[in-house]
This record gives structure tokens, C-alpha cells and sequence, in this order.
């Protein structure tokens, strides 16, 4: 790095974030003979887990598939506790990374990206931080994640409740005491379902505000031991090898049978095998047609709702929890082995705001049409502006100052979720057209990484300067995306992966469909061809 007064700190790459992604692109990018400089928001290292600690949280894919593979002897050396790690555990994994490969030194902490401005006459981007520094850079790599940026609750009154309100994905650092306290929560997510089972046993009542019933599966966490952790270790290299080719980018086989041609037995003996070894993606793993055939579909929901009927003694609260409106599926399935069993507590009341909707929040609590339920605690679990939320709290400029928020008015646009044209030498990691939250992130991130280090070496290697997405490129793609996802039952849900749980967001749906490992081929492909789709320049100087 060096230090020009009239441009401030100049790097060959600038990476925003610090969580799984950002930790990888600056190890990546820095093996590779880079200079980088690096950034994040919060005083520490963790991405989503630095801002996601609320209690019960976890992530909901196997220790084994989330985490790195780009070193075996990392992959050897930590001992994973639990089958799906907490918060707490992947923050000590990210920081063990951190300190293992030297990688915090490239990162100033506490500085928020402000803006990004690309430089047509010097081909270079300028990014100006929190800290009134600029700095500027030949390649901009946001890191900055899928789910990163709370959607705030849309509630008149938020700011009248005089107890301690909370947003999960806003978690404060400090231990929060529950016992003794009336608390709520809004929101019935994956995050919502995890503070649910966490606090239900901690306070003296718990109050769940729900919109929406969602299909809960069981996680069968447990702890390993080191027999579980050396069985794991002695195939893990073909274990990652099979990821890196599956739809989901881990080791669960895709399925090809339909569920309509199994007989009403078999599909039992197959639903409770998912049932009872439970994992995110089992029941899409059962038979191929689960999400392109809504008859297919219904088996495995109907299914899921037998077993709340059985789970949930009270008939009345059993029915407000049983997901109907949208295909099993199409919106994330969340994991919780003591959800349903919860709503059988004395100190556990479920507000169905379909019938009892909410009308403001007061000073004492939470109003509905039925009155207002009093709280000490209450908690928004309200989710995310997701896939381009964090992006666009950037002001980013491309060609001719064009916004990239304004090019995403109308949805998002990439080639191949890498990159976007017209603003050049930048690169999303797991942005939106890639596969992104719908297969394995951890491995989704270092396919991304991987890539981007290989063509910033090919131009270094052939000194180019610049690389755009073609427009027209961009536009198939984009087409690509929207008629695979127009083949299955994933437009019949309002989920936050096509934007409908944001007020006024373009509803596009965004991830790529056609699973990690055909990606990955399409994405190498491109690169043996030259870059196929993409404008790789020597300049782009103008007058």
C-alpha cells in the first residue's frame, strides 16, 4: 500500500465485510500477490454472526458442509462441538481463521462504507469510509452478505414502548435477562423460531406475535465426539468433492423419483426416515417433483402438519400453527427440535395476527383488535432486506455516475452474480443471481472467491485493466434465472428471496435455481472461454 495525498491509500483491492465471505477474499486475493485493504461496520470479525447473536442462534446446515474446505489442515485442527454450531462457536471460528492466516491486519474495524465511485479516466474505484478517509482501489469486492441489513418493523408506535425492545438482527453484545419479564416477539422466522424454543423457559411469559405459520423441522442437533469428528476427517476430501458437484453444495444426493409414483406407504416410510434424521434439505432430497408439482408438494406438507396436530395438545393452537397459503419449501423450512412443543408451556400465548392483526405498538406493549397484551421485552424478528439490502445502503457509482441502486430499481441484474454491467471491476460474492442462500454458503463463497482471484490473476497476467458484464450478457442470464424459477412452485410464496417482505422493493426473484454445482461448471466454463460474456479492456480512459 501507498499513501497519496491526492487520492488517499491506493490498493489493488478493496473488500467490504468480515464474515465468511470477506474473511476468504482477503486471504484469497492476498496469496495471489494483491495488496488489500479491508472493512467492516462492526468492531469485530463474523459478518452475520457478529450482528445474529440473539439466543438460540445457530446455523442450520452441518458443521461439516458450513465451514472452509480451501485447507485440510484447518479442517483437521478444529473441533466442532455440536452438529449445527451456535453463534458463539462460529464467531471463535471465524476469529481462530482470523489469527490462524493472519487476515485481521487487513481489516479496519468500526469503519462503515459509505460510498464507491468508479473512475472512468483512471480506471480505479475511490471508496470513502465513516472515518472521513478515502481510499482507492483497481477492484471493489463487496462482501456483504445475503442477510446482513434488519428490515425494521412496519408498526405505528414502535417508538412509544417504554420497555427494551430488540431486533434479532441487531442483537446487542451484553447477556439480556429474561426471567421475571413479560416478553414478546413479532416474527416467526428462522430467527424468530430460534429465540422462540431459546427464551421460552427463561421468562415468565412469552407472547408470539405471529403472521404467518411456517414449517418447522426437526434439527436433531447433538453433540460429536471424537469418534464422530475422526469418521468425518477420514473421508472429508470426498466429502467436499461430491459438494462442489450437488445441487445444494453439500453431500445430500439430488432426488429423481416423484413422489406421485411412490404408493402412500412408501411415502410415509420415506417422510418419517426425514422426520426422524432430520436435515434442512431432507424432504427436498425425498423425491425430485417436490418443488415443481404442487400434488408432489402437498404429501410433504401435509405430512409436517400431522405431525403438529400431534406435537401441539391444544386442537385450537395447533390449527393457527399449521402452514397453509404457499408450497412446503418455497419459503426456508426453519429447524427447531422443541418449537412445536413449546406452544404446550402455560407460559406461552400464540397471537394469530391473521385474525387478531396488531394495530400499533403503545407505551405498555403490543395493541391488537382483542386489546393490548403488556410487555417488559419486546423482540422484532421481523427478517431482512436480503440479497441486495446491504449493497444498496452503499452509494455505489458506475459508468457515467450511474447509481447501482437506481439500476436495481426495478430488481437486481448481474452476470452470473459476479458481476453487473457498467460498473466495472466489481465483484458481488453470492450476489443475486447466483445461487446464494439457496445451496451451501460457505461453499457458494470460496467457488465466488476462487473465481474472482482467478480472473483479477488472468488480468494482471495479460495486463488488462478493466472487466464489465456484457449487457446483453447480463439480460440472459437474468432471463435464465427467471425461467428456471418459473418452472417450479417457489413464485407461489411472498418470501424475502423475490423481495415481497419489503415494503415497495421490485419482487424479482433472485437466486439461480439450477444448483451449486451446474453453476460452478457455468462459471468455469465462461472462464475457459476467455471470459466469455464479460468485456475485458486495457483501458477504458476517457476525455
Amino acid at each position: 500500500m501507498k499513501e497519496d495525498t491526492s487520492i488517499g491509500t491506493v490498493v489493488d483491492a478493496v473488500v467490504v465485510g468480515a464474515g465468511f465471505g470477506g474473511l476468504y477474499a482477503v486471504k484469497s486475493l492476498r496469496d495471489a500477490g494483491f495488496k488489500v485493504q479491508a472493512f467492516e461496520a462492526g468492531d469485530g470479525l463474523g459478518g452475520t454472526w457478529y450482528w445474529n447473536r440473539y439466543p438460540g442462534a445457530r446455523v442450520d446446515l452441518e458443521c461439516w458442509d458450513y465451514s472452509y474446505s480451501f485447507s485440510s489442515e484447518l479442517q483437521d485442527e478444529w473441533d466442532w462441538t455440536e452438529r449445527y454450531p451456535t453463534a458463539g462457536e462460529l464467531m471463535r471460528y471465524l476469529n481462530h481463521v482470523a489469527d490462524r492466516f493472519s487476515l485481521r491486519e487487513s481489516f479496519r474495524f468500526n469503519t462503515r462504507v459509505e460510498s464507491a465511485f468508479f473512475d472512468q479516466k483512471r480506471n480505479l474505484w475511490t471508496i470513502a469510509t465513516s472515518d472521513g478517509k478515502t481510499t482507492t482501489a483497481r477492484f471493489f469486492v463487496p462482501a456483504t452478505g445475503v442477510l446482513s441489513v434488519p428490515k425494521p418493523p412496519d408498526i405505528p408506535g414502535a417508538e412509544s414502548f417504554q420497555g427494551e425492545s430488540f431486533h434479532t438482527g441487531r442483537w446487542p453484545q451484553h447477556d439480556i435477562d429474561f426471567s421475571d419479564k413479560r416478553v414478546g416477539i413479532i416474527g416467526t422466522g428462522s430467527s424468530g423460531v430460534q429465540v422462540i424454543q431459546a427464551i421460552a423457559g427463561k421468562c415468565k411469559h412469552l407472547t408470539v406475535f405471529q403472521r404467518t405459520a411456517v414449517f418447522v423441522l426437526p434439527a436433531k442437533n447433538y453433540s460429536l465426539t471424537p469418534a464422530m469428528r475422526a469418521r468425518v476427517r477420514s473421508g472429508y476430501s470426498e466429502r467436499r468433492a461430491i459438494s462442489r458437484l450437488t445441487r445444494f453444495g453439500n453431500s445430500v444426493p439430488a432426488a429423481y423419483e416423484s413422489a406421485l409414483e411412490a404408493s402412500p406407504l412408501e411415502r410415509q416410510k420415506k417422510y418419517d426416515n426425514a422426520w426422524e434424521n432430520s436435515h434442512l434439505l431432507a424432504f427436498r432430497a425425498c423425491y425430485g417433483d417436490i418443488l415443481s408439482n404442487d400434488e408432489a408438494n402437498e404429501t410433504v406438507a401435509e405430512f409436517v402438519r400431522e405431525k403438529i396436530r400431534a406435537i401441539v395438545k391444544n386442537p385450537e393452537v395447533a390449527k393457527k400453527l399449521l402452514p397453509y397459503g404457499f408450497p412446503f419449501a418455497t419459503k426456508r423450512p426453519c429447524l427447531g427440535d422443541t418449537y412445536y412443543d413449546v406452544y404446550n408451556r402455560e407460559n406461552v400465548t400464540l397471537v394469530d395476527l391473521q385474525s387478531t392483526p396488531i394495530e400499533e405498538i403503545v407505551q405498555k406493549g403490543v395493541r391488537t383488535k382483542d386489546g393490548v397484551h403488556e410487555l417488559d421485552v419486546l423482540i422484532y424478528a421481523t427478517g431482512y432486506d436480503a440479497l441486495t439490502g446491504a449493497l444498496n445502503q452503499i452509494d455505489v457509482r458506475g459508468v457515467g455516475g450511474r447509481a447501482l441502486s437506481g439500476k436495481w430499481a426495478g430488481g437486481a441484474k448481474t452476470y452470473l452474480g459476479l458481476m453487473t454491467s457498467e460498473f466495472p471491476n466489481m465483484f458481488t460474492v453470492t450476489g443475486p443471481g447466483s445461487p446464494g442462500p439457496l445451496a451451501n454458503m460457505s461453499m457458494g463463497i470460496e467457488q465466488h472467491v476462487d473465481w474472482v482471484t482467478r480472473v483479477m490473476k488472468y488480468m494482471r497476467q495479460h495486463n488488462f485493466e478493466c472487466i464489465d458484464a456484457n449487457a446483453s450478457a447480463e439480460h440472459e442470464w437474468m432471463q435464465h434465472v427467471q425461467d428456471l424459477v418459473s418452472r417450479t412452485l417457489y413464485l407461489k410464496a411472498n418470501s424475502w428471496y423475490l423481495g415481497a417482505n419489503v415494503p415497495g422493493k421490485a419482487q424479482v426473484f433472485l437466486p439461480y435455481l439450477g444448483g451449486h454445482g451446474n453453476y460452478r461448471k457455468k462459471c468455469d466454463d465462461v472462464a475457459e472461454a476467455g471470459y466469455e460474456g464479460f468485456h475485458l479492456t486495457r483501458s477504458l480512459a476517457v476525455d
